[in-house]
């Protein structure tokens, strides 16, 4: 487990959850997040990391989020469950999106977000099955893919 050290100091319960809820927000519309309000939920030296992609800063976070953005055709979150500590949080989800090298369809994809914060989030890290959110949907790899995982569930 991966655990970035900075400043420990607790922050309130409420100004938690509101910080929770400016997260989900942020996240509410993939096609379109308010990039404007970044600085409002990482802090400068965040470290965020996916099966795609790791970054450090806010810059590279930036940049990172408004290539994402611009390549889906639509997207949303849908958050079924969270669990806060004191400064951290793991937020279960499914994303719902569609990609134009992708196909016409909605794709869903369930994970979960861990996020690491003192008065704004400076670890977030994503946990998602790549093979349900890319490689099924593939023409030939996704037959394959889809293939194996059903041989490997009836064993």
């Amino acid at each position: 487990m991966e655990t970035v050290s900075l400043d420990t100091a607790s922050i309130n319960k409420a100004d938690k959850h509101m910080l929770i809820e400016r997260f989900k927000h942020f996240y509410k519309d993939v096609k379109n997040p308010p990039l404007n309000e970044i600085g409002k939920v990482y802090s400068d030296n965040v470290h965020f990391k996916d099966p795609v992609h790791e970054v450090r800063g806010m810059d590279a976070l930036y940049a990172y989020m408004e290539d994402v953005c611009h390549s889906v055709e639509s997207g949303r979150f849908e958050y079924l469950d969270e669990l806060i500590g004191d400064n951290r949080a793991y937020i279960k989800w499914n994303m719902y999106f569609k990609h134009p090298k992708l196909g016409n369809e909605i794709i869903v994809v369930r994970g979960m977000s861990q996020i690491q914060f003192n008065e704004r989030i400076y670890y977030h890290e994503d946990i998602y099955d790549l093979g349900e959110m890319l490689y099924e949907h593939v023409p030939l790899v996704g037959f394959l893919v889809k293939k194996l995982k059903h041989r490997l569930s009836n064993q």
